[in-house]
């Protein structure tokens, strides 16, 4: 059995690089699958000089646009999907997704403030909107938190009916600055909906130490959350502190969420459908359902974002394009888990 999960393992991640290198060939201009490999082993192993420099501006395309824009899609839609099952777990409910506690709707709000203040300056190689959203994210999360808690301890129930006002309030805001600042409602309104357009290698170095260093402390906790699904009664008789484990899980998705939502905008339905599909294929172990589901996430969002940008001569919002994808495949899930209860 163990022999088989890492041949599943070595297998899966191979396909999510065959995936990733497929995302950065494909696109409006005229890149062959040959150009992009020699481009990549020239730029990451120092091989065919000769060749790569025959290019010309189809290695500029492919190293600078084309495959950090792939990868900062891979990692955030694994991010998220990590995100996801982890606060699956946590609340005990499959319909809970990455942006349950406001997150969203607070880099939202953090973006649309960045916008319309326009500022032209930069932080750590992000602009002031990414700069904002980021801000803006985790000032959310904190005061969701805060709220909900009750002496040291913070109930799900509290921290999800604070989640869903923290998120109708600041909709409401967004839309009103939206209404007075007209000129910028579209890039507004465009942001909300999710984008990878422009991005570079200096959104892939800001998002990456956030999205390592959260997502080794979500696997260092897989155990505890196989045990924290049976309910926070069960997991204390079983030794596990649950309000230590939930506040250092918020805060490690947290700081993953704000900084992929910084640089991409919000992204629905693949943190919340991605371990779903997961947990049906390879069951609800966490130790095998996070890094599947990392990879599962990765993979649709990438797909997503190639799909996004090469259907039509503008692009399209990606998260217009999960929406299609996820919507009707959830109450595909829906649907069957319901018929399963019914038998």
């Amino acid at each position: 059995m163990k022999k088989k999960w890492i041949a599943v393992s070595i297998l899966s991640v191979l396909c999510g690089a065959v995936i990733i290198l497929i995302c950065t060939f494909f696109g409006a201009a005229d890149i062959t699958i040959k150009d992009t490999l020699i481009t990549l082993a020239n730029r990451l192993c120092g091989l065919f000089d000769e060749e790569a420099a025959a290019l010309g501006s189809k290695t500029t395309i492919i190293w600078s646009l084309r495959f950090p824009r792939s990868l900062l899609a891979f990692l955030t839609g694994g991010a998220l999907s990590v995100c996801g099952g982890v606060y699956q777990a946590i609340f005990k409910n499959p319909m809970a997704d990455p942006f349950v506690l406001g997150i969203s709707s607070g880099a939202a709000f953090g973006a649309t403030i960045g916008i319309v203040l326009a500022v032209p300056a930069a932080v750590l190689g992000m602009n002031t909107v990414s700069v904002f959203a980021f801000v803006g994210a985790l000032a959310a999360i904190f005061f969701v938190y805060n709220i909900a808690k009750v002496g040291r301890q913070a109930n799900t129930t509290s921290l999800l009916l604070c989640g869903i006002a923290v998120n109708q309030l600041l909709t409401a805001v967004i839309s009103f600055i939206m209404l007075i600042a007209s000129n910028e409602m579209k890039q507004i309104y465009f942001w909300t909906l999710g984008s990878f357009s422009a991005r570079s290698w200096e959104h892939v170095i800001t998002v990456l130490p956030y999205a390592v260093v959260g997502l080794a402390v979500i696997f260092i906790f897989a155990r505890e959350l196989d045990i924290m699904v049976m309910g926070d009664e069960t997991a204390v008789r079983f030794g596990v502190n649950v309000e230590r484990n939930k506040r250092v899980l918020f805060l490690a998705t947290s700081l993953i969420m704000a900084a992929c939502v910084s640089v991409s905008g919000i992204i629905g339905f693949i943190g919340l459908v991605s371990p779903h599909i997961i947990r049906l294929i390879f069951g609800p172990v966490h130790r095998r359902l996070l890094p599947m589901s990392f990879l599962l996430g990765g993979a649709v969002l990438c797909i997503c974002d190639t799909i996004a940008r090469s259907v039509m001569a503008a692009e399209i919002p990606v998260g217009i394009i999960t929406a299609i994808v996820g919507a009707p495949f959830f109450i595909y899930l829906l649907r069957a888990r319901n018929d399963e209860v019914i038998q």
